[in-house]
């Protein structure tokens, strides 16, 4: 069982953390207009899961804000920002910041993602909600890049990101 933190206090996580080298399993997320996104419709695509808890905390909130900059350079790569808030949150959020180069999904009604990645906190003042990872996909639907965060209240490093999207 793989763990992080929370303001310096230990938080398991369920399952197993997926690891680099492995076949990036579907899924099915929501999308802020409540229809279903698939992994496997962005079949030859780099795909970057930026993986958080809640929009209405600042560390996710920046994250979003950064990959959508990072986003707009990269070619061949779709940007994927998934927690459980609701759609309408997402979509209040991308609306109000001018997040236009990722796509917000929901994980609020299936569980085959949170399970199959190894992201959901099992315990601690956050727990059923998402841990905050980063998982690199490549065209070829093979995990390149992980980077399970080992604090919560810290950002992703974005650059290690980007630079397993561009090898």
């Amino acid at each position: 069982m793989a763990t992080t933190k929370f303001k310096g206090q230990p938080v398991k996580i369920i399952g197993e953390f997926i690891k680099a080298g492995t076949i990036a399993p579907d899924f099915e997320l929501v999308k802020t207009d409540l229809s279903s996104f698939f992994l496997k419709d962005l079949k030859g695509k780099n795909v970057i899961l930026n993986i958080f808890p809640s929009l209405d905390t600042s560390v996710c909130a920046t994250s979003v804000r950064k990959f959508n900059k990072l986003a707009a350079s990269l070619p061949d790569t779709v940007v994927l920002a998934i927690s459980k808030d609701l759609p309408f949150a997402h979509a209040r959020f991308c609306t109000t910041e001018g997040i236009d180069n990722v796509i917000p999904l929901s994980d609020f009604r299936f569980s085959d993602f949170d399970e199959s990645y190894g992201v959901r906190m099992a315990d601690g003042p956050l727990g059923g909600l998402l841990a905050r990872a980063v998982v690199v996909i490549g065209k070829d639907g093979k995990v390149m890049y992980t980077e399970l965060v080992p604090e919560i209240t810290q950002e992703p490093d974005y650059d290690k990101a980007i630079e397993a999207v561009k090898k």
